[in-house]
């Protein structure tokens, strides 16, 4: 495709026209890695720069769009290898049409398609590890290697990061550890309205005066979703509600209707879909529990809980040791260990309302410290300067350490 009269030549940008970042993932349905490049989207054009997006579409095309960014639809979900042969062209094309200055990649399909088309066009590359990817065998490490050979490579917790570097020997001159964020405008509790929680409770048929246990995210079985399950029968309340909010198999879903069943528990769990007002969805949680049996890279829900000010519970492995602070902010238990989440549980369902405001508040300010969205969205495009204005980064800092 010919350029426009303001493109790239040679590999560079040209500085009569606002930089350009594309951004590739499989998808855009719900999901950290999704929401993230929707924040990132928004940034880019608040700051007057231009974002693109490609990805094999989904339900958040429409805020890409409404952010002021575009959408290209490409077959980048797929993991074949012909498919991913293909999108390099695509996406030299993509390059070429918009003009592109950078390509920041969030999965390892359309990292290896990127990585190609970047090294063909002459652009930046920048890689986000969203997790500690497993390497079982040399043919899976090799497949998980090209997230390491960004020019910039962006891990999203300390957790991450050191993996990147002990198991796929990222230097500390190219990796850049920037925690996930959260929208603290949406993720508001003085924002909520009794309306938006008389809503959700109405549709989640929710007893009145009923203590609510939550623990959102994909209903998969690394979640813990058992171990909660063990957990309430361990508690042995008949007084709580216990919710498990996000989507997943019909088959998982009624396996873990029958083994709460099982356990005496059958009553007080219930397993509803992927809510679309989060915010008011934890406002209606006394607890929020995160039970997963393998790390988490961040782990978004316990952060967004702590933004809403509710106790939270996460267990003690992965990006939660860097999110809660135990004793202050919420509890970290043993993964796997259903005793322990059951008396963290009890916990947390005494704290006295006094108890439970001062923790509410110094969840909030924890969030607010660390992990507000517009804090990850600056250094994330401070990474992309870095790459596309050396020459005013290297100033800068200069001018930094003089101060």
């Amino acid at each position: 495709m010919a350029n426009d009269s303001d493109s790239n030549t040679g590999g560079g940008r040209a500085e009569s026209r606002p930089p350009v970042v594309l951004q590739v993932l499989p998808s855009l349905v719900t999901g950290g890695v999704e929401r993230g490049t929707v924040e990132i989207a928004q940034a880019l054009t608040a700051a007057g720069w231009r974002a693109v997006v490609a990805s094999a579409g989904g339900p958040l095309v429409h805020e890409i769009e409404r952010a002021g960014g575009v959408h290209v639809t490409l077959p980048l979900a797929s993991k074949n290898p012909l498919t991913v042969r293909k999108n390099v062209g695509r996406l030299v094309e993509t390059i070429e049409r918009y003009s592109v200055d950078l390509v920041h990649a969030r999965s390892r399909a359309p990292a290896w398609s990127a990585y190609w088309a970047t090294g063909r066009a002459g652009r930046s590359f920048v890689t986000t590890f969203h997790n500690a990817y497993g390497a079982e065998s040399g043919l899976k490490r090799r497949y998980n290697s090209v997230m390491a050979k960004g020019d910039r490579v962006i891990a999203i917790s300390n957790f991450v990061g050191e993996h990147a570097a002990s198991v796929y020997g990222v230097g500390h001159e190219r990796l850049r550890v920037i925690p996930r964020g959260v929208d603290l405008s949406r993720f508001d509790p003085d924002r909520m309205t009794a309306e938006r929680l008389v809503v959700l409770a109405r549709q989640w048929q929710l007893p009145d005066g009923a203590p609510v246990i939550m623990l959102p995210g994909r209903l998969t079985r690394w979640k813990g979703h058992s171990i909660l399950i063990e957990a309430l029968a361990i508690l042995g309340r008949s007084d709580v509600h216990c919710l498990f909010v996000g989507s997943g198999a019909e088959r998982y879903k009624r396996e873990l209707a029958a083994e709460a069943s099982a356990r005496g528990v059958g009553a007080t769990l219930r397993i509803v879909d992927e809510c679309r007002d989060m915010p008011a969805a934890y406002m209606l949680a006394d607890v929020v529990v995160s039970a997963s049996t393998s790390p988490e890279g961040f782990g978004r829900v316990i952060v967004e809980a702590q933004a809403m000010g509710r106790p939270v519970i996460a267990t003690d492995h992965g990006g939660a040791r860097e999110t809660v602070k135990p004793g202050d902010t919420g509890w970290l238990v043993p993964p796997g260990d259903p005793e322990a989440l059951a008396a963290a549980l009890v916990a947390a369902l005494a704290l006295a309302p006094d108890d439970r405001f001062d923790l509410g508040r110094r969840a909030r300010e924890h969030v607010r410290h660390s992990f507000d969205t517009a804090l990850m969205a600056a250094r994330t495009l401070d990474v992309y300067e870095e790459l596309l204005f050396p020459a005013a980064t290297t100033l800068r800092a200069a001018r930094a350490a003089l101060a």
